[in-house]
């Protein structure tokens, strides 16, 4: 599951929480009870690990980056 960040416009408090990605945002605040929260907009948590492109089966390298890929020389 997915973690979502936000912050009370009344408060200011921000704090994240693991919610299902179908789950209705949160509205009221923890901290100070308003129903002032916003949903933030981040970048996602994760990093998928991996090479940056493979071994061309033809003429064009699977990256894409046309010769330019130290791999794909």
């Amino acid at each position: 599951m997915p973690f979502y960040e936000y912050r009370c416009a009344e408060c200011g408090h921000e704090f994240e929480v693991m919610q299902k990605m179908n789950d209705a945002s949160l509205r009221n605040c923890p901290e100070c009870g308003k129903p002032e929260l916003d949903k933030l907009i981040s970048v996602a948590g994760f990093q998928l690990k991996g090479g940056s492109c493979s071994r061309p089966t033809d003429d064009v390298p699977a990256c894409g980056a046309g010769g330019a890929c130290p791999a794909c020389e």
